[in-house]
């Protein structure tokens, strides 16, 4: 397993049971959110002093995990 996905935890007692950076409530998906709005993660640490660069770069190497286990529905483009 890679080393920055033990930064991550789920814990069904926590948010939920979403994936949050370990022992914050600072939720994986939120960070993704921040960097695909095109924050830089010295915004995003900037904002969220208790987490770490590897924090940030946790949540992208879990994005880019799921994102190989899921499929994402998206539309068709529309052709005119």
């Amino acid at each position: 397993m890679d080393p920055l996905l033990e930064r991550i935890s789920i814990d069904p007692k926590v948010c939920f049971g979403k994936p949050c950076i370990r022992r914050t409530r600072v939720w994986v998906s939120l960070l993704l959110d921040f960097l695909a709005s095109g924050m830089s993660i010295e915004e995003i640490l900037e904002e969220y002093p208790q987490l770490k660069e590897e924090d940030v770069r946790a949540a992208i190497a879990y994005g880019a995990e799921m994102s190989r286990e899921r499929y994402v529905e998206i539309r068709p483009e529309a052709t005119g």
